[in-house]
């Protein structure tokens, strides 16, 4: 058993952290289209000098897409960790044509910073900074951008 098997053993042990349901087309959309909406955020924040608010938007474009992709395949998740797993699982199982670099980017940026996006969403949502390094949120809102796209792809696939 994989470690990936193991937590997401752990994540549907406890409904209110992951449960299967069925698989729901309308809320994949919907939480797709919340990614790109999010991006469009980002980027707007961004520009109108609250690149604090473009970490939070850009880790939201990401974590929806992820949400797109498990209402498709029939999970529902209010776990951060538990989505990003479930993810993870589903590559590594041959199920979801992603590479697991790009979910892993969701919780390690460590080519950046030594925070993960996750992290970096924390700290700016929950902490008293207001601005973000240019290069670091360029690279985050980036990777993002990227990461939704081939999510959207790999959704059509599926």
């Amino acid at each position: 058993m994989s470690i990936h098997d193991e937590k997401l053993n752990w994540c549907l042990a406890k409904k209110t952290r992951m449960k299967k349901i069925k698989p729901n087309d309308k809320l994949s959309e919907e939480h797709i289209n919340k990614a790109k909406h999010n991006l469009k955020a980002a980027d707007y924040n961004i520009k109108g000098g609250f690149s604090d608010w473009g970490v939070s938007q850009s880790y939201y474009a990401m974590y929806h897409s992820l949400l797109s992709i498990l209402f498709k395949m029939g999970y529902e998740s209010k776990n951060h960790e538990c989505t990003i797993n479930a993810i993870e699982y589903l590559i590594e199982q041959r199920k979801l044509n992603l590479d697991i670099k790009d979910v892993a980017f969701i919780r390690t940026t460590e080519q950046m910073t030594s925070k993960d996006a996750k992290s970096l969403r924390e700290e700016f949502q929950y902490g008293t900074k207001t601005t973000v390094n240019k290069k670091l949120m360029n690279d985050l809102l980036g990777n993002a951008k990227k990461i939704v796209e081939k999510v959207e792809i790999a959704l059509n696939e599926l």
